[in-house]
């Protein structure tokens, strides 16, 4: 029924809206509707298709077999629309790793055309419009096949990400902010950059490899419950410094068009990788100097993303991800 999918570690589950009303969940027609009534249905969706059979969770894992669910698609032709539920029953308003799998199952159940379609992701956040288009085109790079996602023009600063009471400090001569969440957590941490690319995000910018925080030490007491409080809207959260939650990074730059990087996302906790977080990394690199335009290799735990980045006339104008998926059998 629900087909996992690997991207770069960052596992998906895949659904029909059709086989979730056929398991009992009491899904609306449309994605739009599906979207405005996701309290009424998307802990049910988790629960059915994200949640370990009794007696069989690894030792050592999450509590969760997969970062999310994708449910979708609603039509039988491009645009697609897709729903895309954290584990935690909130909807994301994109995800790089998460769209590349769609367009994976999408492809494997003959509807991919050749030249690529748009997806179109349905939320319900306040703060953003629904839904968020993106556009999918097949390619191969490097010899491996897979998908650039074209996710537009990122917007830049608290503004761009709701981000209230933070204050403005230099980096590398350049603007950002200093969250006082993170910076009280690690001194290290206290120059950021806002990013949205579809939805927010928080790259912290680093200089010591010492001060990136590891997977392990994320999922341990008391980071995991401060990192939570700071990323999580309410009530989970305490969405500060953004009321609507915002993704996590940290950053540090580790060569020409190479920077490192770690995640903690909004609704899921630390993960292996994330595409929209490779993007949202990248960006904040170019915007302080540490990369140019072009593509820019963002290394995570889960694999390293190639990013592409356009500019004209000293702004950033778009960018793009490429991802590629497999079946992932052992979740």
């Amino acid at each position: 029924m629900t087909q996992f999918y690997d991207a770069r570690g960052n596992i998906y589950g895949v659904i029909s809206p059709q086989a979730l009303r056929d398991s009992g969940i009491d899904l609306p027609a449309s994605a739009t509707h599906c979207a405005l009534s996701r309290l009424a249905w998307s802990h049910a969706a988790i629960a059915l298709c994200c949640d370990w059979p009794e007696g069989v969770r690894p030792a050592g894992s999450k509590s969760h077999r997969s970062d999310g669910l994708l449910i979708g698609p609603f039509q039988s032709s491009p645009p697609f629309d897709l729903l895309i539920v954290n584990t935690d029953g909130t909807l994301a308003e994109r995800s790089g790793n998460g769209l590349t799998i769609f367009s994976q199952a999408l492809l494997e159940q003959g509807l991919m055309p050749e030249q690529g379609a748009s997806l179109q992701v349905h939320h319900d956040k306040q703060d953003a419009s629904s839904p968020v288009p993106v556009s999918v085109r097949p390619a191969e790079v490097a010899g491996v096949q897979g998908f650039w996602l074209d996710l537009g023009q990122p917007g830049f600063g608290p503004n761009a990400v709701g981000a209230v009471g933070v204050e403005s400090v230099r980096f590398n001569n350049v603007e950002v902010s200093r969250a006082r969440p993170l910076a009280q957590l690690d001194p290290a941490w206290t120059h950021s950059q806002f990013v949205r690319i579809g939805n927010p995000h928080c790259v912290t910018l680093l200089e010591d490899e010492a001060a990136l925080p590891s997977n392990a030490q994320m999922l341990e007491s008391p980071l995991t419950e401060s990192l939570t409080a700071i990323a999580f809207a309410m009530p989970v959260g305490a969405g500060q410094p953004c009321p609507a939650g915002v993704n996590l990074q940290w950053a540090m730059r580790a060569g020409d068009q190479r920077i490192v990087a770690r995640v903690f996302e909004r609704g899921e906790g630390p993960t292996a990788s994330s595409g929209t977080s490779a993007s949202a990394v990248a960006s904040a690199a170019w915007r302080v100097g540490w990369v140019a335009a072009g593509e820019v290799q963002v290394v995570m735990p889960g694999g390293t993303a190639p990013i592409l980045l356009e500019e004209r006339d000293g702004e950033l104008t778009g960018v793009r991800l490429f991802g590629t998926a497999v079946r992932d059998e052992n979740s």
